[in-house]
Parts: structure tokens; sequence; C-alpha cells
């Protein structure tokens, strides 16, 4: 997680995963996630989240700024449930609230995060942070990409809080 400054992502559509081999990864851990996203200002994705690891619950407030197609600026800060359920009335407009659960696999000096939607059982997403627009990602085998969506806007949880019912 980003606690503010430049964030440099690709996104990929895969097969829905086997979990247990993803988990099996030496390192591998997951969390639950609810992210919930906020009236914002033109061109401002903010949301919150909670996010459960190991029995413990913290909570994320996010404000991204996209500046280019695979970067954009990035605040993000751990706040008090009290701010938490505070900001949740602040939800956007028939938006629905994002459940997942997320994988997360260290490969190759990185993070692969994959996060499995219960609302799709033949597809997931992975994600890959890296250090600058030009560097080479890797995905371990376990992981079977379908094509590259970094760029494609239905794969943005933002735009998923709206609609997830559309065709690979």
């Amino acid at each position: 997680m980003n606690n503010g400054g430049i964030e440099i992502e690709h996104k990929y559509l895969i097969e829905y995963p086997d979990r247990d081999r993803l988990l099996a990864v030496p390192g591998a851990d997951s969390a639950v996630i609810t992210q919930t996203y906020l009236e914002s200002d033109e061109g401002i994705t903010e949301r919150v989240r909670s996010w459960e690891q190991g029995g413990v619950v913290r909570y994320y407030h996010t404000v991204k700024r996209r500046l280019s197609e695979l970067t954009h600026l990035e605040d993000e800060s751990e706040i008090p449930e009290p701010e938490y359920l505070e900001l949740l009335n602040r939800k956007r407009t028939g938006s629905e609230v994002i459940e997942k659960e997320r994988i997360l696999i260290p490969y190759a000096g990185r993070t692969v995060e994959v996060d499995i939607y219960p609302f799709w059982n033949d597809r997931a997403v992975a994600e890959v942070e890296i250090m600058s627009e030009d560097e080479e990602v890797l995905l371990p085998d376990c992981i079977r990409v379908i094509r590259e969506v970094t760029s494609d806007g239905r794969y943005k949880n933002a735009s998923l809080a709206f609609s997830h019912d559309f065709d690979k």
C-alpha cells in the first residue's frame, strides 16, 4: 500500500484462479477487502476500504489522480474506524460496495495482487505495481493471463462499482 506518491501499475484480466494454488506460493497471503467509492471532484477518484487480514481489520482512505495510462498520484492513509464510518456517508450515488478477496503473491521482487470478486466465476484481475513505466512485468506460472486491461476502464474498481456484468 502506498502512503503518498506516484503509483505505476499494470492490470491483467486472468482466468479464474485456483485459490489454493496461489496461496501455496511461498510468502503468499490473503485479505478480504470492502471498498466504497466516494463523491469527489472531477478527475479525482476517492475511496475508503476496510482491509481484513489475519483477523485484524484496518481502514484506509485513498485519493487518486491519473497522470497517464499506467501512472497515478495516490495519497493513501490508514484512518480510525469512526472516520471510516463517517466517510461512508459520502458514497457515490448509484455505486455498489465492492467486496473482494485479494491474494498477495511475492514474485520477481514485486507483489502480484490477485483480486477475486464474488460476482465472477470465470475471471479475476491481477495487478503489479512497478518502479517505472518501461519495467518488464513478470507473473508466476499459476496465473493464466487472458489479456492486459490496464487501459480498459471497465476493469477499474471504480467502474466495477457501477457495472460488472459484461463479457470478457
